[in-house]
């Protein structure tokens, strides 16, 4: 078995050892598999659309607007993408505003039920990543929290500002609003 290359033409100098051709494709298999295995990961992990691994930040206050930090941690939270054909959450919010607080309590808590069947996003409108400059732009009004769901087909099923439910911890509201857009 042959990988093709010459060992003159291989950038590899260990793929190829003259008079072993058996040995020299097995490092070439090697390496090309490495190769395979190193793209993969990268294809798989720029596929990621939206917010993920969502939690709440530390030292929360759930009762006035002490918080200096934005109220959700996780990874991609500068992202502004979509997935076609799946539904989406947009959550606007900032930090010092302990509605914006609850509100996000609320998300994070069905974010594990959600997270495999919606897209999540999450915009701090007082410092939006450049991507996320046109969802303010077309979704935000101005109050904070602001809660925008996006069915399946990218329209939209819920814009409203304000928190989802009026007492702290109650989630019934928004699970319905999350499972209405996925619709399964």
């Amino acid at each position: 078995m042959r990988c093709g290359l010459r060992a003159e033409n291989c950038r590899l100098a260990r793929c190829h050892r003259p008079g072993d051709d058996s040995r020299g494709s097995r490092a070439c298999l090697a390496w090309l598999v490495v190769v395979l295995v190193v793209i993969q990961g990268l294809a798989s992990s720029s596929t990621t659309i939206g917010a993920d691994n969502l939690q709440l930040a530390p030292g929360l206050s759930f009762t006035d607007d002490s918080s200096s930090a934005f109220p959700i941690r996780g990874d991609g939270l500068d992202d502004a993408e979509s997935r076609p054909g799946r539904a989406t959450v947009i959550f606007f919010g900032t930090s010092h505003c302990w509605n914006t607080n609850r509100e996000a309590e609320r998300l994070v808590a069905l974010y594990p039920k959600y997270r495999n069947r919606m897209t999540f996003l999450t915009v701090d409108v007082t410092h939006p990543s450049p991507p996320q400059v046109p969802l303010i732009e077309r979704h935000y009004a101005g109050s904070i929290p602001t809660l925008v769901i996006l069915g399946r087909d990218g329209a939209v099923q819920y814009a409203r500002a304000g928190e989802t439910a009026s007492a702290r911890g109650d989630l019934q509201r928004l699970d319905s609003l999350l499972e209405s857009a996925v619709g399964d």
